[in-house]
């Protein structure tokens, strides 16, 4: 049980509606797998993202992993990759047998680098290799810059796939996160904008591509009267029950958007004054969902993030510093990297010096107040 006093990063935030489709299935006896509720979230978060198909999954892991085998990614071909991610983005990479080539952030967005990602593809085409496909992460609930991604991938072929996991509600230029590269996928962990507990979702205008992905995703059985299998499979769908909850979250997004939004408003006002301290920018071709409220902590301040997250620890505060870069991960030793410029990379830098907040849509404005004071005591400590 969750500790009254204690204030988390991103809780689940449930609007009281799904119950009642809970309690739809469980009477129905359509529990797993699969069921109504499945074909239904899927239609509604498609016409929701604005695409024409939808695959709901038990992960968006399961989503990238799926997305890139339709695209045909395998052993010995090259994936470009944000770095600045968590290491579900590119985990599925190696999974095929393919390697990750990982592209940094840009300096005034935090997401992929336009240059860098233009030297990584004629670095790849120099070498006798195209590509196969771009991950572009959507991070903190903030777009990539998705026209000059597909102009770059354009020219050469090359598959984009939107990790929009962070990013559900936000949007770029007025198109919804989800439906802007060739595939998009979504997260519903517990602590996203919305959730089902645990599940993701595929989406994309190619119905072949989504079909496909769907045979694939329930252990790839033949149409036999008898369990037949021509290919290998993975169980990879969501419950009709997970579904269900999915729902109801559905139904709140923009009013989750909306309240994350004034959580990051509220810090703003309340830290900007203090010395040292940031906020991560908001792209001007598009709205974030700001999904977690991140700072970034001048050195000069005398104040690291783990200073901070520490003294906050201390007052039942939880935060987090930014995802640390998939180029400098153990598991990723070895693994080509771009930096934004040579000699500079933003997403060491960012890594170095970020931490996010307090963020849920259901933090109310005591608590959040309670963080900033918190803030402000360890600044004037």
């Amino acid at each position: 049980m969750a500790d009254p006093k204690r204030i988390y990063l991103s809780p689940p935030h449930m609007t009281g509606e799904e119950m009642a489709y809970v309690e739809e299935a469980f009477k129905t006896n359509w529990v797993a797998p699969l069921g109504p509720h499945v074909e239904a979230f899927e239609r509604e978060v498609a016409d929701k993202v604005g695409v024409k198909h939808a695959l709901a999954l038990s992960s968006g892991t399961a989503g990238i992993h799926l997305g890139l085998k339709f695209l045909g990614v395998g052993s010995g071909d090259l994936v470009l990759c944000s770095s600045l991610t968590f290491a579900a983005t590119a985990n599925p990479i190696v999974y095929l047998g393919a390697t990750p080539v990982f592209i940094d952030s840009d300096p005034d967005t935090w997401n992929i680098s336009i240059p860098a990602l233009a030297r990584a593809v004629s670095w790849c085409l120099s070498s006798g290799i195209r590509p196969k496909a771009v991950i572009a992460v959507d991070l903190y609930g903030q777009s990539a810059d998705y026209d000059e991604i597909l102009r770059i991938c354009g020219k050469h072929g090359i598959y984009v796939l939107e990790d929009a996991a962070e990013a559900l509600g936000a949007n770029y230029k007025g198109r919804m996160c989800g439906s802007l590269g060739n595939l998009g996928v979504l997260s519903f962990n517990g602590n996203k904008i919305i959730t089902t507990g645990g599940g993701g979702m595929l989406l994309s205008d190619d119905e072949e591509a989504i079909e496909t992905a769907r045979f694939w995703s329930t252990q790839a059985r033949d149409k036999a009267p008898w369990y037949q299998h021509s290919q290998v499979g993975y169980n990879y769908r969501m419950s009709n029950v997970l579904a269900g909850i999915g729902r109801a979250q559905l139904k709140a997004l923009d009013d989750r958007v909306a309240a994350r939004r004034r959580v990051f408003e509220r810090y703003r006002d309340g830290l900007s004054g203090l010395e040292g301290i940031s906020f991560m920018p908001e792209a001007p071709y598009g709205r974030s969902n700001r999904w977690l409220t991140v700072i970034l902590i001048d050195p000069s301040s005398g104040r690291t993030p783990l200073m901070v997250m520490d003294a906050l620890a201390e007052k039942d505060i939880e935060t987090r510093p930014l995802w640390k870069p998939m180029h400098l991960q153990p598991v990723f030793e070895g693994c080509r990297y771009f930096p934004h410029e040579d000699g500079f990379s933003v997403s060491d830098h960012l890594f170095q010096v970020g931490l996010c907040l307090p963020s849920g849509s259901s933090l109310t404005e005591e608590d959040q107040e309670r963080v900033i004071s918190a803030v402000k005591e360890i600044w004037m400590g």
